[in-house]
Order: structure tokens, then sequence, then C-alpha cells
């Protein structure tokens, strides 16, 4: 566990970065820092490394202050992940992985063999292991940031604005790489960003950050969508919060009407796997399907884009078993509200 315990950080002439931060990051999740510029966020994971020292106040990593360890030590057993991937330019990506291995006292044969390893699970061919950097593309770089990061196989890992350098579908490339990787490894992870989607997409906790360095709000990401604290908060998650907050409820529930009630205009395969939707002009595609395990926002983005206001479930063969009329969800979804309002608060 990370935790910052009346942490403020004032810089010379006056300027405070980080004003009494008192915040928890648990081990084994991810959380998320995330704010407007110049909010103290970026300060305040520095903090955790000791590459920014506090005015007042203590870091600590699992109870022990950070101010009192070596630097350079507790640096080799942290991971750290930035912008551009930081790699070296003049060495190759397997030597540029191998770096902290060698450093912590592993023969340059066995770090450049875990080196290849750790490669390979942040999906990188071994081909590449003999490239430099600039001949590598920005979501190549981007992996071999983390892999290098990953190599001394740390506990806690530090990513400070890690994917806002690549285009966006690189970038939805490496959040699912993220996840996948995290849900094996189970790393602590103190993460920055500026993106509140990405937050809410990486997070297993978010901390909101205002202007002056003041901690907003803390809390899993379905809690900072329902229950922003105040104004500031609910302006800065989105005032689409209502529908993203969908993405944490399962369809699993959803009642759904029986595929006949579809009539002929459901176009299904000889196998009863959707085909599309029929119109005057042809069959149009169905725009998507759905399961049980999908959640659901992603039924409701279906009910919305079908060219008839329908979305189709399948099961785990493909073939269709229920549909879901943009009526019946709404129908669903107000009882959902109502039932939560009627519960009682803790």
């Amino acid at each position: 566990m990370i935790t910052f315990d009346e942490v403020v950080k004032i810089y010379p002439g006056g300027s405070t970065a980080v004003d009494h931060l008192s915040l928890e990051l648990p081990t084994g999740k991810t959380t998320v820092l995330v704010g407007p510029s110049g909010c103290g966020k970026t300060t305040s994971l520095r903090m955790i490394n000791r590459m920014v020292h506090p005015t007042s106040g203590r870091v600590l990593i699992d109870g022990q202050d950070v101010a009192g360890q070596d630097e350079a030590l507790l640096r080799r057993g942290i991971g750290y992940v930035i912008q551009h991937a930081g790699l070296f330019p003049h060495r190759t990506v397997l030597d540029n992985v191998a770096t902290v291995p060698m450093l912590l006292g592993r023969t340059r044969r066995q770090a450049r063999a875990d080196a290849l390893a750790v490669l390979e699970r942040v999906g990188l061919d071994a081909g590449l292991a003999s490239r430099y950097p600039a001949q590598l593309s920005g979501g190549q770089q981007q992996r071999v940031g983390v892999a290098r990061a990953l190599a001394a196989d740390p506990p806690v890992m530090l990513m400070d604005e890690p994917f806002s350098a690549v285009d966006p579908v690189v970038r939805e490339g490496l959040h699912r790489e993220f996840l996948r990787l995290q849900q094996d490894l189970g790393k602590t992870i103190a993460m920055v960003t500026h993106d509140i989607d990405e937050a809410i997409k990486l997070g297993d906790v978010v901390a909101i950050f205002r202007q002056g360095g003041v901690l907003a709000q803390v809390g899993t990401p379905q809690e900072l969508l329902e229950h922003p604290v105040d104004d500031f908060v609910a302006e800065f998650v989105g005032r689409d919060r209502g529908l993203r907050s969908l993405s944490f409820d399962s369809a699993a529930d959803l009642p759904v009407r029986p595929v006949a009630d579809a009539g002929p205009d459901l176009v299904l395969d000889e196998a009863g796997r959707p085909v599309g939707w029929r119109s005057a002009a042809g069959v149009a595609g169905t725009g998507g399907v759905f399961t049980t395990a999908d959640s659901l926002r992603m039924v409701t983005d279906l009910a919305i884009s079908s060219p008839v206001g329908i979305a189709v479930r399948v099961g785990a063969d493909g073939k269709a078993d229920g549909i879901v009329t943009h009526h019946d969800l709404a129908d669903f979804l107000t009882a959902r509200r109502g039932q939560r309002a009627a519960e009682p608060t803790a």
C-alpha cells in the first residue's frame, strides 16, 4: 500500500502544488490520479519515488517512509513509465529492458533472458529485440517502456501519462494490453492522466484533484460517476456520467423478449445467427449483438444505434436468443433507478 499522510509541496516563490494530501493507494490495484493541468497529480506521483521531495508530510510504501530510504535503491524497486517511453536511444530494445535487472546484480545473460520473456508478455515479437527505439512505432516504444518497468518484477509501478503520446487506435490496444497485464500481475500502480475516460476505464480507484493540489474526491469509477461530491467533480467526470455508469452493470438481469417478437424483419442465417434488419433498401447490419456477459451501456448503445431500436442478444453459440427494444430498456433502467434510490445509504 502507498500512503500519502498530510503531504504538502510548496515550491520556491510560494506556489502550492499539493495541499495536505491524505490518500491510500491499495495494494495490487490501479489508482489513477486525474485532474486539470497544474493540479498536483504528477508532483504527487513523483514524490513516491523521491523525484520530488515533500515540504511536509510523509509518503509511505507498506508503512515505510520513503524519505528514509536510499533514493537509488528505492527507484530500482519501482517501475516507472512515462510519456514517449523515455527509452535510451543508443541501446537496443533488449538492452533497454535489461537495464534495471543488470543494475540489481543479474548477469548480462540472465538479464537478457528475462527481458525477452517480458517483451513477449507485453505483446512484442522477439524479432524486435535487436532494434533501436527510433526503428519502432510509437505504440511499440510505449510497450517497450512498460516492459522495462516490469523487467525487475517491481511490486510498485508509477505511470505518468503513459498512453497520451499515441494515436487513438494504438491507445485502445495499449489499454487492453494494460488491463490484461494487470489482471495477471496484480501490481500496485499509481497512474497519472488528464483524461477522465482513461481513468474510468483503467482505474480500480480514481482520485480527482482540483486546482491548488487539493483532493476533490476519491472512489471507484462507479462511485464517482453515480455520486459526485460536488459540481466540480460532476462537471469533470462529464454530463453523460449516467450513461457511462452503465458500463459497470451487467446485462445478465435484463429481461428480453422472444426472438419471434422481432417478426420477419430480423434476418437470421441457417444456424439462427443474426445477419441484419430487412428494409426496403435491402438488409442492413444489426450494428452488433450482446451477451449476458456484456454491460448495460453496450445494450443501450446497440438499441440507440439500431435502425429499428432493437438490440439482439446471442448465446455462446452465436444464435439469437432474445431481443430488447429501446422502450423495454428505458422501462428497465427507470425501474432500476427507482430501486437504487429506495436503497438505504450507508
